[in-house]
């Protein structure tokens, strides 16, 4: 379990992360949003003590990450997957870290084989794609066998074997009790992998719900229906509470009552439907819809890039 309360950073004049608070609990996978400069990258550096908190504190397992005395077994963590010796070979990088914690060989050549090293586990680090590269960063973050897992986007770089690979991995360590917290910028892949979403704004905590949750927020459900007199039904659906948009000449979008009354409505005035289904909302629609205000690094109309003149410190 991870728990912030507070949490707050600052580098000089400017505030990374701004008095957040929230809890990461063991058994889901938590997804940790928010546009860049947001404050994501600080909150995962302060949960494992790279970063010091200016105020506030956070936990992990019920102490700070700097208590743990065997913290490998604690927290595993992908920050920075370059952040490797690339005179080394994976196997040999692996292995120096298990020395740390008196971690077996054995252990050491159960995440090469699990993260799908096996091929290069001998070869230098310095000649890996970016793929591999994260693929090593998460074998680093297994070797303890912790029961806390943090991943700063970890399906960088891989392809789409790699990525459902990732969104596998994550989904079983949590349905086996571990604690998961998981960023990335790819909403579609965000919105098959997580149970729980926190969205950072400008270094605060601007949602912080279960995933279907977050997704309704603020939204109506649309019904779309499709019929050959659909101008009809549009005219018996007329109300102050209902509203009724043109989509095509068969097809209308309808908010304000259910497909149920709907399909009773047309039943009883005979009118065929040739379909009829509620249209969900998506993680990308909610979290664009949160954050327009949010964001402090955006493209103008011509896609020359353009922002507020402030120094990205973090993301």
């Amino acid at each position: 379990m991870i728990e912030a309360q507070a949490l707050t950073k600052r580098y000089g004049s400017k505030t990374a992360v701004d008095g957040a608070s929230f809890l990461v609990r063991p058994g889901l996978v938590t997804g940790l949003l928010g546009p860049n400069g947001a404050g994501k990258s600080t909150t995962m550096r302060m949960i494992v003590g790279l970063d010091r908190p200016t105020s506030g504190a956070v936990t992990v397992n019920g102490r700070p990450y700097a208590e743990h005395r065997a913290p490998l077994h604690e927290v595993g963590a992908l920050l920075e997957a370059k952040a490797v010796h690339t005179g080394r070979s994976a196997y040999n990088h692996l292995l120096a870290l298990a020395a740390t914690h008196s971690i077996g060989a054995a252990r050491v050549r159960e995440v090469i084989r699990v993260t799908g090293l096996d091929s290069v586990a001998q070869k230098r680090v310095k000649g890996f794609s970016l793929g591999m590269g994260q693929r090593l960063g998460i074998a680093a973050a297994l070797l303890g066998d912790p029961q806390t897992l943090i991943l700063d986007e970890p399906v960088n770089g891989l392809d789409p074997e790699g990525v459902l690979w990732v969104r596998t991995l994550v989904r079983h360590l949590a349905a086996e009790g571990r604690t998961v917290l998981l960023s990335s910028h790819l909403m579609s892949e965000m919105a098959l992998t997580a149970d729980h979403i926190i969205v950072f704004g400008r270094g605060r905590v601007i949602a912080d719900a279960p995933v279907s949750e977050f997704i309704g927020q603020g939204k109506a459900a649309t019904v779309r229906v499709t019929s050959p007199r659909v101008d009809e039904l549009a005219r018996l659906l007329e109300s102050p509470d209902v509203t009724v948009t043109r989509i095509d000449e068969v097809t209308i979008d309808v908010v304000g009552v259910t497909a149920e009354a709907i399909g009773e409505l047309a039943a009883s005035a005979g009118i065929a439907l040739h379909g009829i289904n509620t249209v969900t909302g998506s993680l990308e629609d909610a979290y664009l819809k949160l954050t327009a205000g949010e964001v402090e690094y955006r493209s103008d109309a011509s896609g020359q890039p353009a922002t507020n003149n402030q120094q990205e410190v973090s993301r």
